[in-house]
């Protein structure tokens, strides 16, 4: 178990003051038994009227209304939870889908269903051609092993980089580019994985990286801290939905701390919102997060 904090802040800067419509907050995680929410605070300035909602997958949502105008909008959400991902886990997957190929029992393809779906075209069927290369010429091949190697061969064969930009690359897109974001990586990978049967979902959350901390190990390597992360989760009978992050290699929520669940990248948008005012007025969006251990004491 460790003790983790979470400072997000979210600012909008406008050149005269506009109006507010709706927005839509994704900031606060799901009690689990993996995560257990110890404390939460939010902050918004100007002021504004919330209500809270689930979502048709269960996220927390807030809703935040606003009266007066503003040239500055400010979000800060700080939580504090008990975190008990673990590192590498050896997933108890069931006898029958040790080894791939294998068949969801019929009782849960109606609630897997549009998790193995593709929502992506691919006429010329290059991510297939991409991942059907770790099948082994065809043949049996574990699982678990298979997951593990396209989670690490994307982060291996993929160049990271930040984009503040609404939206996500294509699957395709991101295989021409060779590139993307943390959500066009893991877009990327729920593509791939889909291709070859399995149900995977997208998550939106935070990632804890040591090395931005004091004293913390300089040789973590992780990228995606200081933002929000995204990354997969595959359905594995007997294991569940189990974390994966090309973005990083990793597998397993030991650094992953998460906020929303869905079936594609824009219904887990961690805020989204409009203005009434001239295109022009706006001068620049800033996002900052913390993911540190309290002190203890």
């Amino acid at each position: 178990m460790s003790l983790l904090s979470v400072c997000h802040t979210t600012v909008y800067r406008y050149h005269r003051p506009v109006t507010f419509g709706e927005h839509r907050l994704m900031f606060r995680p799901r009690d689990s038994h993996d995560i257990r929410l110890v404390d939460t605070a939010l902050t918004i300035s100007p002021a504004a009227e919330i209500r809270w909602m689930h979502d048709v997958f269960s996220n927390s949502i807030t809703i935040a209304s606003f009266q007066e105008a503003a040239s500055e909008l400010r979000f800060e959400s700080r939580i504090v939870i008990d975190h008990y991902g673990l590192s590498y886990p050896d997933f108890p997957i069931e006898p029958y889908a040790q080894t791939y190929p294998f068949s969801y029992p019929a009782e849960d393809i109606a609630d897997l269903g549009r998790s193995v779906e593709r929502h992506y075209p691919d006429p010329e069927r290059k991510v297939d051609a991409w991942v059907k290369r770790f099948l082994d010429n065809g043949g049996p091949v574990g699982t678990q092993d298979l997951l593990q190697r396209i989670n690490t061969a994307v982060q291996a064969e993929f160049g990271y980089e930040r984009r503040y930009a609404f939206g996500v690359q294509t699957p395709v897109e991101t295989l021409e580019r060779g590139s993307g974001t943390c959500r066009d990586l893991a877009l990327f990978m729920m593509g791939a994985v889909r291709a070859l049967g399995f149900a995977a979902r997208f998550v939106s959350g935070y990632l804890y990286d040591p090395a931005t901390e004091i004293g913390g190990a300089a040789d973590t390597d992780l990228k995606g801290g200081g933002d929000t992360h995204a990354w997969v989760q595959v359905y594995l009978p007997g294991a569940g939905w189990v974390e994966f992050d090309p973005t990083n290699g990793q597998v397993g929520g030991a650094n992953l701390i998460r906020v929303a669940v869905a079936r594609e990248p824009f219904q887990a948008l961690p805020l989204q919102g409009s203005y009434y005012g001239a295109a022009e007025d706006f001068v620049e969006m800033t996002v900052d997060v913390e993911v540190t251990k309290p002190e203890e004491g």
